[in-house]
């Protein structure tokens, strides 16, 4: 499952995943403990791979940030709590995206991440990229043997 397909529902904890869409809005199944919820439209939602982190050059998405902690930790849950203390979150931080914008993150966006990147984890999805870059990429492989054959 790819980043494409969850949600973060404002005011309701945790992660969804996308089931199906409804006329008045969509249904969304817990990550935490599975129970399904109707999501209407009024709702603030937002999909992870939509979602993106300032630095002082760009903006890096959610799934770039999750497969840089994904190397840092060797593929293993963070080293550190959500719940730790603001300064011991902002060093762990710039130790995995050193050029993020202090200004603009701020230490619970920092806790955000790092629980949405364990919840993630411990529901097996490890695979951080989004699908239209997966389509991308194959695309430019096709592309490629187009040519070699020529």
């Amino acid at each position: 499952m790819s980043l494409d397909k969850i949600l973060a529902i404002s005011g309701k904890p945790g992660l969804y995943e996308l089931k199906a869409q409804t006329r008045s809005g969509f249904v969304a199944e817990s990550l935490i403990d599975g129970k399904r919820i109707t999501v209407g439209l009024r709702n603030n939602v937002s999909l992870l791979s939509e979602i993106a982190i300032y630095t002082l050059k760009e903006e890096v998405p959610l799934g770039d940030v999750f497969n840089k902690i994904k190397e840092k930790e060797n593929g293993e849950k963070t080293s550190v709590s959500h719940k730790d203390d603001k300064v011991k979150l902002e060093e762990y931080f710039f130790e995995v995206l050193p050029d993020y914008d202090e200004d603009k993150v701020y230490p619970g966006d920092i806790k955000k991440i790092i629980q949405w990147y364990n919840l993630l984890l411990s529901k097996g999805i490890s695979d951080f990229t989004a699908a239209t870059e997966e389509a991308d990429g194959e695309e430019k492989v096709e592309e490629e043997e187009n040519d070699t054959a020529e």
